[in-house]
């Protein structure tokens, strides 16, 4: 029977999991957790337990697995209205069907009303497994009728285990501070691998600084670094992806929304982790000047921490660390533009910290 091995930690999930394929599987499952912490793996290894057969589960050969994912924005009825269709035929090889969800949080309201009316009636032979990085999008009627399994965010030991064994050449130093800022997230942590995200991380730190160090920092230009680092992720996406679709027999309209929701997509993932680094920075200052550096995320960083954390700063670094962190909030919540929320954000914070012992 495959296993959860390949999965890191998510100790409960495995458990409920495992319990699920030796007592008899419920109708229907959520996956939910943030992305990059196993839940894709973990659904792909649990179908092939459900179907007894792994290796065409995970190249999504096998006749009795169906896999829906977001052609582009969002998962629209009609790709349900087609779930639908193939789900009242009986199995072919394996004694159920299993039918995997990605991105169901990009559920819009029409399809996750035509869903609901499967995971109330589904066929017997039927297990349906949702996988969402956020539960606010899925309707309550939704969530009720599956068996969550909440998968959480890593153990910086898992992340630095995956980071040692993904580049072993990584200084340990180097190693926690990327274990660190990838915040129990293994997709993050595979993106600061890439030499572009050192350039990027870099420039990203040298904006924190310049809110207290820079005597001619301007929001506007502050704003412009961090939308920039989202482009170029968001345009690295959208090649990666192109390339995964070659040979793919799509529609230029499909292939145009999947291209447009990697791009989109990346370029979000990009903007709220860059917040969350400089969330850190300004909270390993306080960290950093209360001498408990062992603590600090940026542990590579500590020679400017050390410089950085006068005691007059200390105070203001705190507050600006939870004025990143609202703006985080508001931007992962609401249609904001992004523009003009990083402008308002780099004012605060120059306001916030100008006075505080800054070199101005």
């Amino acid at each position: 029977m495959p296993s959860f091995d390949a999965v890191p930690e998510q100790h409960e999930a495995k458990r409920l999991l495992t319990a699920a394929l030796a007592e008899g599987p419920a109708h229907a499952y959520l996956f939910h957790g943030p992305a990059g912490t196993g839940k894709r793996r973990a659904a792909f290894a649990f179908a092939a337990a459900l179907l007894g057969e792994e290796r065409r589960v995970l190249e999504r050969a096998h006749p009795d697995l169906y896999v829906l994912e977001a052609l582009g924005e969002m998962i629209r009825i009609d790709e349900i209205r087609e779930l639908r269709r193939d789900l009242h035929m009986r199995p072919f090889e394996a004694q159920r069907r299993v039918y995997l969800i990605l991105n169901a949080h990009l559920l819009n309201e029409d399809a996750a009303d035509a869903l609901l009316k499967d995971l109330e009636e589904p066929p017997s032979y039927a297990v349906i497994v949702l996988v969402a990085d956020e539960l606010g999008p899925l309707p309550p009627t939704i969530r009720s009728r599956c068996q969550p399994v909440a998968f959480r965010r890593l153990s910086e030991k898992a992340v630095r285990e995956w980071l040692a064994a993904e580049a072993p050449g990584l200084g340990a130093t180097e190693a926690t501070a990327l274990a660190r800022v990838a915040a129990g997230r293994l997709d993050r942590a595979l993106r600061l691998l890439d030499a572009d995200a050192a350039v990027r991380r870099a420039a990203l730190l040298a904006v924190a600084r310049g809110t207290y160090l820079d005597p001619e920092f301007e929001p506007v230009d502050a704003a412009a670094v961090l939308l920039e680092s989202s482009g170029a992720r968001g345009a690295k996406a959208k090649e990666d992806e192109e390339r995964k679709l070659e040979g793919r027999e799509l529609t230029g309209r499909e292939l145009e929304q999947r291209l447009k929701r990697a791009q989109r997509g990346a370029e979000r993932e990009e903007l709220l982790a860059s917040l969350e680094e400089l969330a850190a920075w300004y909270r390993d200052l306080v960290v950093a000047g209360a001498g408990a550096e062992g603590a600090v995320v940026h542990a590579d960083r500590l020679e400017e921490l050390r410089a950085d954390a006068t005691a007059e700063r200390l105070a203001a670094a705190g507050e600006a660390a939870e004025t990143v962190r609202d703006a985080w909030r508001s931007l992962e919540e609401l249609n904001l533009n992004p523009q003009l929320a990083l402008e308002s954000l780099f004012i605060r914070l120059r306001r916030q910290l100008a006075g505080a012992g800054a070199a101005i």
